[in-house]
């Protein structure tokens, strides 16, 4: 195998993709008692290796005796074409073996629009598309991550499902697995059901109503549960994390050290899955993130420690954390970085401390132009908190300044869309009169606008995204309405938005239009260069798929949900309330300023808020 690809690789873009090798990688010796499992990134090497969640696992299966995880990427286009050429399957990047020759392929689904990928490499894999299809003999195809909360558009390629946090019952699964050997596979699919956040949707019926909507789901026969509860870590603070983080041959999409520092967020966007998703919150301490960045500095050489969570600067101790990062690491030149900052918990002593060693980027994410809006989608942030930040970081002498909004959300209107362009200008307003001995010169506002895609388990799932011709008449008005050259303005294109909300909100019945997108040529659809609207609106129509009826669609309150059989441990009733506050224009607490009952505090999991 290694030589058939080494005789491929000067013919490729970016041979140090295909090589492995890199500072950390982990080989074990073959034996028959191992577990062999590929976690497989539906995306190229660069975005893969940048994703935290695969370093988690990877160092934790590995370091399990009998448990061997080796890394699978989606090949780019160019080398693709080379191994279908040559007769090269997919194969890890560990140790070169065909991932026909695994016992578990697992996903990470991250993006809907990566689904196609997944088909993509099952194909060039040898593997057979469809579970039905498969044998025994094949390996089992796993996945999880954020998109499996709504497993439903992938349930006739995948397996078995993992819902919600991976480190304990990944291991729960492979152990089980050894028990039944790679022969029992229907045995082992059964008595896998058994464990909490395991989904096998072959188990699972499911029937519709003339008007399309779900009529029934519910197990197939008895001892399967009805409802799969999602799986958290209740201490956060023990949890495995990685020292010996893999360090990349080439850079690659966040080419820096990430260390996870809590999970949860307390903030209640409605917008946002994530928030949902991630309750409740759990905080490492800041003497064991110490300790972890100590040994991840010592063991990889990353010259960029960022501090990630959902929203870093509600740590309950940043300031004596990020000191004593600074402190220790100043004269080592070892920078810290934070991710998308809040405005309304900005602090100029954090920035301060930062700035000793680097001036790293600053983004912020208003999300919303006025508000009015801010409060519908309970976003918590005032145009009082934008003013108070930017005085304080062009005061610091920070000259470039990214602002992320979306467009398309709830109750929108012209003025809320045009409050962006207000918002960005009140940005080059405080700029200009920051005193000159204070700031810098040359300032650049950039502003994101993506298409809001409502999302599972959010109080906006019920909502009908906007239509592509809506969304690109509000990105022209918007382009018209900055004027102001230190004002860049980027946009997502409509057009993937719509097909990301058919995936984010469908039900079984679109599988059959992703299998038909693929067998047209789809794949890299996250990538604008191969995305093609056009193949896709074919695969829609030739398979019957309503694009109108998934992404465009109002739904009611007491419609069966196609993830309704998912408890993401957030209630229904408390979505519900959220929505109707949302028009309203009510805004909900921070919960650290008293339980929202949101429902996480109180079933299986309780008792962590």
């Amino acid at each position: 195998m290694i030589n058939r690809l080494e005789s491929l690789l000067y013919q490729v873009e970016k041979p140090a993709r295909y090589i492995g090798e890199e500072m950390n990688m982990c080989k074990k010796e073959m034996t028959s008692d191992l577990v062999r499992y590929g976690f497989a990134f539906p995306d190229v090497y660069e975005v893969g290796m940048s994703h935290l969640g695969m370093h988690i696992l990877y160092q934790l299966k590995n370091a399990q005796e009998d448990l061997y995880c080796e890394r699978v990427f989606a090949p780019w286009p160019d080398m693709e074409a080379l191994m279908r050429a040559n007769g090269l399957p997919l194969h890890t990047l560990e140790t070169f073996s065909p991932v026909k020759d695994l016992d578990f392929l697992g996903f990470t689904l991250q993006y809907e629009l990566s689904y196609t990928n997944i088909l993509n490499m099952l194909d060039l894999g040898g593997i057979p598309l469809l579970s039905k299809d498969r044998t025994a003999e094949d390996p089992l195809i796993l996945a999880g991550g954020p998109c499996a909360y709504n497993p439903e558009p992938l349930a006739d390629f995948i397996d078995l499902f993992i819902i919600g946090e991976g480190e304990e019952v990944n291991l729960e699964v492979m152990r089980l697995f050894k028990q039944y050997g790679k022969g029992k596979k229907t045995e082992f699919l059964k008595a896998v059901t058994a464990i909490e956040g395991v989904y096998v949707p072959a188990l699972y019926d499911v029937s519709y109503k003339e008007d399309g909507t779900i009529a029934h789901f519910a197990p197939i026969e008895a001892g399967i549960p009805n409802s799969i509860h999602k799986r958290i870590l209740p201490v956060f603070n023990e949890a495995f994390f990685p020292e010996n983080f893999l360090v990349p041959n080439i850079d690659t999409v966040h080419d820096r050290a990430m260390i996870e520092i809590f999970r949860g967020c307390t903030r209640g966007c409605r917008f946002c899955q994530a928030g949902m998703l991630y309750r409740p919150i759990r905080e490492r301490s800041v003497d064991n993130i110490m300790d972890i960045v100590e040994g991840v500095v010592k063991k990889t050489g990353f010259e960029e420690i960022s501090l990630a969570s959902l929203s870093t600067l509600d740590y309950s101790k940043i300031e004596e954390l990020v000191h004593r990062l600074v402190e220790k690491y100043e004269d080592q030149k070892i920078g810290i970085s934070l991710p998308s900052l809040r405005l309304d918990s900005f602090s100029i002593d954090i920035l301060t401390e930062i700035q000793k060693i680097k001036k790293t980027g600053l983004t912020f994410a208003p999300e919303a132009g006025t508000q009015r809006l801010r409060d519908v989608i309970n976003k918590g942030v005032t145009e009082e908190n934008l003013t108070e930040t930017m005085e304080q970081v062009f005061s610091l002498g920070w000259n470039k300044v990214k602002l992320y909004f979306m467009m398309g959300l709830p109750t929108e209107t012209i003025e809320d869309l045009e409050g962006i362009n207000e918002l960005a200008e009140k940005v080059c307003y405080l700029h200009k009169i920051t005193p000159r001995e204070q700031r810098m010169d040359g300032l650049t506002v950039t502003v994101s606008a993506s298409c809001f895609v409502p999302k599972p388990f959010t109080p906006f799932q019920w909502y009908p995204q906007n239509t592509m011709a809506e969304f690109e008449e509000k990105q022209k008005h918007l382009k018209l309405t900055i004027r102001n050259k230190k004002i860049k303005f980027n946009y997502h294109e409509a057009k993937s938005s719509v097909i990301e909300a058919v995936f984010a909100r469908g039900d079984r019945r679109v599988g059959k239009a992703l299998l038909a997108a693929w067998e047209q040529g789809c794949k890299f659809d996250g990538w604008m260069e191969y995305f093609d609207y056009e193949k896709w609106m074919s695969a829609f129509e030739s398979t019957n798929v309503s694009v109108d009826f998934y992404a465009h669609r109002q739904r009611s309150y007491d419609e069966i949900l196609p993830w309704d059989h998912i408890d993401c441990g957030v209630t229904k009733e408390f979505l519900i309330r959220e929505n109707e506050d949302a028009i309203a224009g009510k805004t909900t607490n921070d919960c650290r300023q008293g339980c929202t009952a949101c429902g996480i505090n109180t079933g299986a999991i309780g008792g962590l808020c």
